[in-house]
């Protein structure tokens, strides 16, 4: 009966006694989806005149809304921005974060002192103290060259209600040479693979005194409603500034301002019609006898249209899997915490898919069942980059495996990922190349280390006996605390009855 009791007691301290000096740590809230939050990024403060510096927002917790102009940098050009969004998908939760990255190319080599600023992104301002830059010379002998200049339209204020309004006969509309103009970069493609359209406006440098916007945001809802496709999946690009670029079409040089760009994915075979749209601009009508000290120009209206464009799909070829494989150019990168392990031992493996192609439509491989092997997840982890009319990335499907028979585990045949290259024209597949081994059995926990080269791992443990339930470090820290003071209770208590004996 005393050793009965002995053994009672030493079974609750086991399971009630607290660990001095910690309290019960409180459970996290789940983070609510109104969390918003920005921070602003510099690029390397030291680079040659051939490279960028940049300057990225970060945004999480929320989906982008409109943003403020990235700053104009004294010294620096301006020189197209890109986005990346990654999305996370961890034991069921999303999360989502985007960052969009502005690029500036200097014009010359030397000092420049970017001033503090800030940015407005979703409502909330974010403040950046500013940098010294230090802009050395070009790695490799090159012939420099004058960067393109391309002046924002200036719109110069009108003086019709100081003067009154002059008489029509003396105006005269001269002719411009601009356009408006919708963009396919293909004109067919295959069901699933994506097609970049761009909608730009076009004028010649002549033409930037007698044309201005006029509210562009006003216009833009309903043009987008029209170039919507029922029948494609449309990657919008983050862009919101309308920036001036100089390109050369025909051998004459234009300033393109780019208005609105996307990716569209065909989900079938019907094709891809994009209306003609409108966009109504100001346009100055000029004095035939130009005073001085008045404007000389009369505010005025004209529409331009684009062309109807159409975008062909064709069906993909015959294959067992036609109506489910993902369509784009696709590159395996696999990665696992070690390659030998022991039967009973978690281990993690990574299969990820890099890129262009619709990501989103990528769904995990399934794994073939085999008998002596549990497979958990996968979590996914997507990281989305549009840049220069191009939309690509990876998406990246985390899966934990425990074998229970001693082996090679042949990854490649429970593993595999079928999809369509349209760059070829043919169907591929994606197997893996990794083979671990697994040898004898292993008791206790289990630990497995991440590779420190890749932050989307992360060190966890697992109870390498249990259905790889990650453990939590202060539960485990506790437990074995509560087995060394069970122990010392069972000692004294022993020792209190050897006393009263």
């Amino acid at each position: 009966m005393r050793l009965f009791l002995l053994w009672l007691l030493f079974f609750l301290a086991c399971h009630a006694v607290p660990l001095p000096g910690y309290a019960q740590p409180a459970p996290k809230p789940a983070a609510a989806a109104t969390d918003l939050q920005v921070t602003l990024e510099l690029g390397a403060t030291a680079f040659p005149v051939t490279e960028y510096f940049t300057i990225s927002f970060r945004l999480q917790g929320g989906r982008l809304e409109r943003y403020s102009a990235f700053p104009d940098l004294e010294g620096f050009k301006k020189s197209g921005k890109s986005s990346t969004t990654t999305t996370r998908i961890v034991e069921g939760r999303t999360t989502t974060e985007l960052i969009i990255t502005q690029r500036y190319a200097a014009y010359e080599e030397g000092e420049f002192v970017v001033k503090p600023f800030t940015m407005t992104v979703n409502g909330q301002t974010v403040r950046s103290a500013g940098a010294t830059l230090a802009v050395g010379p070009a790695p490799v002998a090159a012939t420099p060259g004058t960067p393109p200049v391309g002046g924002g339209l200036q719109g110069l204020g009108l003086l019709d209600q100081l003067f009154g309004k002059p008489k029509p006969q003396e105006y005269v509309e001269p002719k411009d040479n601009a356009f408006l103009a919708l963009v396919p970069d293909k004109t067919s493609v295959f069901v699933g693979e994506g097609v970049h359209v761009g909608l730009y406006f076009y004028l010649t440098p002549n033409d930037q005194g007698l044309l201005d916007f006029y509210n562009f945001a006003g216009q833009l809802p309903a043009i987008l409603r029209q170039l919507r496709q029922r029948t494609a999946w449309e990657e919008p690009f983050d862009e919101q500034e309308i920036l001036p670029e100089t390109v050369t079409m025909g051998g004459r040089q234009f300033i393109r301002f780019r208005l609105y760009e996307a990716q569209f994915y065909p989900l079938n075979t019907e094709p891809l019609t994009f209306p003609a749209v409108a966009l109504q601009m100001v346009k100055y009508r000029v004095a035939k006898k130009p005073a001085e000290g008045l404007d000389n120009r009369l505010e005025g209206y004209k529409t331009y249209y684009t062309a109807a464009r159409r975008v062909q799909v064709k069906p993909l070829p015959p294959h067992p899997l036609r109506d489910q494989v993902p369509v784009g150019s696709y590159q395996l990168r696999e990665a696992i915490d070690r390659t030998a392990f022991r039967t009973g031992q978690a281990f993690t493996y990574s299969f990820g898919v890099e890129g262009e192609g619709n990501l989103a439509a990528l769904n995990a491989p399934a794994v073939r069942p085999r008998p002596g092997l549990e497979v958990y997840g996968p979590d996914v982890r997507q990281e989305l980059t549009r840049q220069g009319g191009r939309v690509g990335g990876r998406k990246v499907f985390q899966y934990r495996f425990v074998g229970r028979n001693p082996g090679p585990v042949p990854l490649d045949s429970l593993l595999a990922l079928v999809y369509f290259d349209p760059a070829t024209g043919r169907y591929d597949t994606l197997h893996p190349e990794l083979s671990p081994l697994l040898r004898g059995p292993v008791r206790g926990t289990a630990e497995f280390r991440a590779r420190p080269d890749d932050p989307f791992y992360q060190k966890v443990l697992f109870d390498a006996s249990s259905t790889m339930q990650p453990l939590d470090t202060y539960h485990d820290v506790r437990r074995y605390a509560n087995y060394i003071l069970a122990a010392l209770l069972v000692v004294a208590a022993w020792g209190w009855w050897r006393g009263r004996r």
